[in-house]
């Protein structure tokens, strides 16, 4: 990652911003649209790449968020990183905090459902079915015995 860049924990206040990031990629349909409200509530488990030195110090320049849906599964969402820092480790970085976040909450697997298929396979994550290349899970922890 670029030095000057830090990532944090998102915030509601966070919500515009975020929402504005993502608006070009929602019309390039890379990204599925939301409301600013779900943007809210995805900052719960959602981090900010920003800026922290130069003019532009304090620009958020990434987000990502991970749902988490219960013990066994969270899924990475939103993953947006500005055109300008894209390719820098930003996307990858803040890729690491949801899934530390999953990690730490204990979920057994992040699944992402992208067409960033190398970029994520690239931050640990697998298909699940290679054949039907659907999903990408990053296990987090293993699977009980059966």
């Amino acid at each position: 990652m670029p030095a000057g860049i830090q990532i944090r924990q998102a915030t509601p206040s966070d919500a515009a911003t975020i929402h504005a990031l993502m608006r070009p990629y929602v019309m390039q349909r890379l990204l599925l649209a939301r409301t600013e409200a779900e943007v809210i509530e995805l900052t719960r488990h959602g981090f900010v790449a920003f800026l922290m030195d130069g003019e532009r110090e304090g620009r958020l320049v990434g987000f990502s968020a991970v749902e988490i849906y219960s013990p066994k599964l969270a899924e990475l969402q939103c993953l947006a990183v500005h055109h300008e820092y894209q390719g820098t480790g930003v996307g990858r970085a803040l890729v690491r905090q949801c899934v530390e976040r999953a990690k730490n909450l204990n979920v057994m697997e992040v699944m992402a459902i992208s067409s960033s298929e190398k970029f994520l396979q690239g931050c640990g994550f697998e298909f699940s079915l290679p054949d039907q290349k659907k999903a990408l899970f990053c296990q987090l922890r293993p699977r009980p015995k059966e």
